[in-house]
């Protein structure tokens, strides 16, 4: 029995999320049935983090046990002639049994996109949230300061979130604009239930004027999820990449705003 790692990437709009569930398509069982073809045995993965529906990956890491004996071109080439277009295997690794996709983590990456402009443009609207509000990106990056460490995200914190604990530790959150993308760059140990869309939707109040960047202290320490406004959606966030150990010796992760290009309407 061996161990692989995989990098894949996937869009996410026609999937439930990535984690198998009955009578919908998910990522993930969509990925073991490629898989299962190619090992010639039912194949089970585990995962790096568990998208929701909608949200999409440059750099979703998973793992699984295999008997088969193949190439690694197989694991990527051939895997990737039973996957849709919209997933995609980036890259295989053997890895020691220790290792494992969630648990061997030490961070995450994700970023969100935010297309800022007043009219909606017809191409990449699955691709990035639009908000017609203008925002400044400079006043999101001030409220952005008090988040930064480790705290209780209880206020941004979903009300099924079924994590043992609110207290996560939020290591950076870059905030920065190119042309009408607002690009939000958040890495932490590891993120609560739809954590990041809603501090990206406090991010907008503050970006639009709604509210005063200091109001994002006020919403931390108030713990109530309630105060924080509306969540952002899902189509502008990506899990693009997974920190680990350097003994893994596994790829880094690929930023979706450099791979996407958005127009601007005429």
């Amino acid at each position: 029995m061996s161990r692989i790692a995989l990098g894949i990437a996937y869009r996410g709009t026609r999937y439930h999320g990535f984690q198998r569930q009955q009578r919908v398509d998910t990522v993930q069982q969509t990925l073991e049935s490629a898989l299962s073809k190619v090992a010639d045995h039912p194949i089970t993965v585990s995962c790096a983090g568990r998208t929701d529906a909608g949200v999409h990956a440059t750099q979703q890491v998973v793992h699984f046990d295999t008997t088969a004996v193949r190439p690694d071109k197989a694991w990527v080439q051939g895997v990737n002639t039973h996957l849709p277009d919209d997933i995609s295997v980036n890259w295989v690794r053997s890895v020691p049994e220790s290792f494992d996709a969630r648990r061997s983590a030490t961070a995450r990456h994700y970023q969100y996109l935010i297309y800022n402009h007043s009219q909606r443009f017809a191409l990449g609207y699955e691709y990035a949230a639009r908000e017609h509000r203008q925002l400044d990106a400079e006043l999101m990056q001030l409220a952005a300061s008090a988040l930064i460490g480790e705290h209780d995200f209880s206020a941004f914190r979903a009300a099924h979130c079924q994590a043992k604990t609110p207290f996560r530790r939020l290591d950076s959150l870059r905030i920065t604009k190119r042309a009408d993308l607002i690009v939000i760059d958040a890495t932490a140990n590891a993120f609560l239930h739809h954590m990041v869309r809603n501090i990206v939707g406090a991010l907008c109040d503050v970006g639009s004027g709604k509210h005063d960047p200091s109001w994002m202290a006020e919403l931390l320490a108030s713990r109530d999820r309630a105060q924080a406004g509306k969540m952002a959606p899902a189509a502008g966030l990506y899990l693009c990449q997974v920190d680990y150990p350097e003994a893994f010796g596994l790829p880094g992760g690929r930023s979706p705003a450099d791979l996407i290009a958005f127009g601007r309407p005429a």
